[in-house]
């Protein structure tokens, strides 16, 4: 990609709501090529305990549609380092609530062993997509 420096944002964007816009936003404000992984119904069932409501192929369309996206893809792992060897992006973003916990840190560790770093966002408290999902009853 040259010495434009690429971000990643990997996410389940279920239900897609004002929090995934926000990181998207200020991920787009920080690189200058933005590329969003949308995990795919398994992962995203093997890290929250369920499948997404909305299903992988309509998330992607969704989140590839939005104006601070230079290019959506399949995140099919769980291990960002795997990802990272697919892609090659300088910086990876991710809500707050991942800072200082062990999966962050393990996050940090194998990121960090490529030179890629780990810019955390405040995560959207008051808007979820677990929430909206208890509000509907889903």
């Amino acid at each position: 990609m040259g010495d434009r420096l690429v971000g990643y944002v990997p996410g389940a964007y279920d239900m897609f709501h004002i929090g995934h816009l926000n990181i998207l936003r200020k991920a787009r404000e920080q690189c200058d090529y933005l590329i969003a992984g949308v995990v795919t119904d398994e992962v995203a069932e093997a890290a929250k305990g369920k499948r997404p409501a909305v299903p992988y192929e309509e998330r992607l369309e969704v989140v590839a549609s939005i104006r601070f996206v230079d290019e959506a893809v399949m995140d099919w792992s769980s291990d960002k380092y795997l990802m990272w060897e697919q892609l090659r992006f300088d910086v990876l973003f991710k809500g707050d609530d991942w800072k200082g916990t062990p999966k962050g840190d393990r996050l940090e560790a194998g990121l960090g062993a490529v030179g890629v770093r780990v810019v955390y966002f405040p995560y959207t408290a008051h808007t979820s997509s677990t929430s909206l999902r208890q509000l509907i009853g889903a």
